[in-house]
Parts: C-alpha cells; sequence; structure tokens
C-alpha cells in the first residue's frame, strides 16, 4: 500500500506578510468601513445638494477606507494587553504574536500619510479638520481604560467625516453639518454598545470599561434612547434641509429596522448582540438612499 505525500504549497515571506497586515487592517471584515461610509456619504450628498463632485467622492471614500483601516491597527495596538483574554479577538495578529507592535505601528503611519496625501488635494479648511480627525482616531483606543464612554468617543472619531465634507464642498462647516454629527454620534454610540454587549463578560473580567457595562442591567431601555436621539436628530435634519417624501419614507423604513435590532438582542446573548450590532450596515444604507433619492427627486 503506497501513501502519497501532500506539502502545503509554498508561500513566499513576503505574500505571508502582507495577508497578515491585511488580517491586521480588518481587509476581510468591510462591516467598520461600511459604517464609517454611510455617515461620511450623507454628508458629502447634503454638502453638494446630491452627487458631490468625483474627486471629492474618490478622496473621502478612499479616506474612509485607509482611516477605518488605520483605526483598527491602532485599536489593536491598545488593546494588545486584552485581546489575548477575549474571545472574540484572541485570533488577531497582535494578539496571537504574528506581528509586531513595531510593524503595527508602521501600518498605521503609512496609511494615516496616504490619507492625508489625499486630503491635501482638497481646501485648506479641509486639511485642517483632518488634524482633528487623525487625533480622534489615534485616541479613541485608549478610552476604556479611563472612561466608560469609549463608544461615544467613536461616534465623533467615525462621524468626523461629517463635517469635513461640508468643508470640502462649501468651504464652511454650517449647523446643517454639526446636526447630521449629532445624530451619527447618537447612532454610533447605539451600535458600537450592541458590539459592547458581545465582550462584556470578558471586559468586566480584565477591568476593561464600556457603555454596555456602564449601562448594566438597563442596557436595552438605554439602547432605545441613543436610537431615539439618533432618529430625532435624523427628523431634524430633514426638516432643516427640506428633503421631502421619500426621506420621510426612509426613516420610517430605519424605525422597522432598529426594532428588529432590539429583537436579535432582545436575549443579550453574544450572538444576538452582534446581529444587532451588523444589522447597522443596512440602517446606514437606507438613511443614505432616503437622502440621494431627497435631493436627486426634488421638485418633481
Amino acid at each position: 500500500m503506497s501513501y502519497e505525500r501532500f506539502e502545503a504549497p509554498f508561500v513566499p515571506p513576503w505574500k505571508a506578510r502582507l495577508a497578515l497586515y491585511w488580517e491586521l487592517v480588518r481587509g476581510d471584515r468591510p462591516i467598520g468601513w461600511l459604517l464609517l461610509l454611510w455617515p461620511t456619504w450623507w454628508g458629502l450628498w447634503l454638502a453638494a445638494g446630491g452627487m458631490p463632485p468625483i474627486w471629492t467622492l474618490i478622496v473621502f471614500s478612499l479616506g474612509v477606507w485607509l482611516t477605518r483601516s488605520a483605526g483598527c491597527v491602532i485599536n489593536d495596538y491598545a488593546d494588545r494587553w486584552l485581546d489575548p483574554h477575549v474571545q472574540r479577538t484572541q485570533g488577531r495578529p497582535l494578539a496571537r504574536g504574528a506581528v509586531s507592535g513595531r510593524e503595527a505601528l508602521l501600518v498605521f503611519a503609512v496609511l494615516m500619510l496616504v490619507a492625508f496625501a489625499l486630503v491635501l488635494t482638497l481646501n485648506r479648511l479641509t486639511v485642517y479638520l483632518s488634524f482633528a480627525g487623525v487625533v480622534l482616531a489615534a485616541s479613541y483606543p485608549y478610552l476604556k481604560r479611563y472612561t466608560y464612554l469609549p463608544q461615544v468617543y467613536l461616534g465623533l472619531a467615525f462621524g468626523w467625516g461629517i463635517p469635513m465634507a461640508f468643508a470640502a464642498i462649501q468651504g464652511e462647516v454650517p449647523p446643517l453639518a454639526w446636526l447630521l454629527y449629532a445624530a451619527n454620534i447618537a447612532w454610533a454610540t447605539a451600535y458600537d454598545t450592541w458590539y459592547a454587549m458581545v465582550d462584556r463578560d470578558d471586559d468586566l473580567r480584565m477591568g476593561s470599561r464600556s457603555t454596555a457595562i456602564l449601562f448594566g442591567e438597563m442596557d436595552l431601555v438605554a439602547q432605545g434612547i441613543l436610537f431615539a436621539l439618533f432618529g430625532y436628530a435624523l427628523f431634524l435634519v430633514g426638516r432643516r434641509a427640506e428633503l421631502g417624501v421619500y426621506y420621510w419614507a426612509a426613516l420610517g423604513l430605519v424605525a422597522v429596522l432598529v426594532a428588529w435590532q432590539f429583537h436579535l438582542a432582545r436575549g443579550r446573548d453574544r450572538e444576538g448582540c452582534f446581529k444587532a450590532f451588523l444589522h447597522n450596515h443596512w440602517v446606514g444604507a437606507t438613511v443614505f438612499a432616503g437622502i440621494a433619492l431627497a435631493l436627486a427627486l426634488r421638485g418633481s
């Protein structure tokens, strides 16, 4: 009886390293990029009153991917003490020692430099605002050590593309931009609280902090308040921008989608809360569809 010898195909070291970096920036998990992209597109379309200039759209869309990827890297770097002890994160490259801290910082720097190079093609106000964006992205991961509100800070960071979008297109940041920014803060705090509820037991054991821990048994009530604030802020945006029936229909669908999230997470189990978190991609897409349709069909 003969046996054939099977050998794994040879993978060049540089290719294996790039695969690790792709994993480090969550290239295989687009949900974070999408949750950052939708509010940025909300801002771009409202600032332009419809389809934004192509180059501005390209810069912001690429910038979203780059900054989100950089944010993942710096988050893993900051949490390298925590991730090996958390069920959901213990397989990440830094947590399992496949990538060094120095490598991670280098990847972060390269991603942010490329993003900054893109911003330099826009106006001066947008460039100035980008510095605040860098500070928000780089400092967010450390908040969980000192405050129970890192999810709020995530909202500040993930929505910063909104004022930047208005600055790039209008040369200023009007009240409408800040109202939309406030809506995103409430939304991001809510969806990241679903995410934090997945890790709550591990975070309690390791001494990490989050809104999920802060809210405790009142978590679903607090989530209801956050999503209500999100909806009210979007209502004010629609009224101020005079977006009309297509936008209001989209907000109605958003209410249904949010209700489904509460159904998914009603048992507070890891799987249900994680599904509720992922479901927010459809919320962001629906709001964008409402804005885009309202502006495209305005007056028709």
